[in-house]
């Protein structure tokens, strides 16, 4: 048999269409998942200690209005761009013009901290959307990706981001599935979502953050309990991968 012969077979495959997407997505989502991840780490070790800085200084919270001028007149001269916050993301989902400015990430950032140093009321899941989308859509430019490829790539920015902060991989990657197109699901993203979010979470846990989200204990008084509770989450880890690898194969 020739390498031609040898070739024009093994392109012949069914999977490999599947594999080649597979590493495609695999390479694309490791880097939004170390980057945001990097980012959200950052960002959370921020947020510890703005917290802590609050609560030993309260008068800090009198100067709340200095805090909101702080933040307006940054995104006033360095904002202009991205200060339509998720809307811009949407807006870029739906109707693409322009790749997101990276500059949104550290300045949804900055304002998400300087909110708290000064005792104001604002949530990690906005700051934490933005930061993945802005860094995901840098990487339509890199790697020139299409249109649709683009709407899959900011999906998973959202899923990384979502789940480093809250340590919440399988909810970081539905909530990226769901928050772009309410009522819909795009299945072509699932596998690229779940990857991302699933190493930015894995980052953050290598760095020493377990999880931001409420942690349940389950007490196991014997060995037999320890061994299947830890067999049954492994079988629960292997078979939700085995069923999204499943459902991409059943589109291509």
């Amino acid at each position: 048999m020739t390498f031609e012969n040898f070739k024009k077979k093994l392109t012949s495959f069914e999977q490999i269409p599947s594999l080649y997407y597979l590493i495609k997505w695999l390479i694309i989502c490791t880097f939004i998942g170390i980057i945001t991840g990097s980012i959200s780490a950052f960002f959370l070790k921020s947020l510890e200690w703005a917290t802590a800085y609050r609560e030993s200084n309260l008068w800090i919270i009198a100067l709340l209005p200095v805090g909101g001028f702080i933040i307006g007149i940054t995104y006033h001269l360095y904002g202009n761009s991205v200060v339509k916050g998720n809307n811009l993301l949407l807006e870029e989902f739906h109707s693409p013009k322009k790749v997101i400015p990276f500059k949104m990430a550290p300045l949804v950032l900055f304002g998400t901290v300087i909110t708290h140093l000064f005792g104001g009321s604002a949530g990690r899941e906005g700051t934490a959307v933005q930061i993945g989308g802005a860094v995901a859509d840098q990487f339509t430019k890199i790697f020139k990706l299409s249109k649709i490829d683009r709407k899959i790539v900011i999906t998973a920015g959202i899923s990384a981001g979502f789940a480093s902060v809250f340590g919440t991989p399988l909810a970081g990657g539905i909530f990226a599935l769901e928050v772009l197109i309410l009522g819909r699901i795009r299945l072509d993203a699932v596998v690229p979502s779940f990857f991302s979010s699933r190493f930015s979470q894995l980052l953050l846990c290598n760095l020493g953050y377990s999880s931001h989200a409420l942690q349940y204990r389950i007490c196991c008084r014997n060995e037999f309990c320890k061994f299947t509770l830890g067999h049954a989450s492994r079988y629960y880890f292997w078979t939700s991968s085995h069923v999204v690898l499943k459902i991409y194969a059943l589109l291509v």
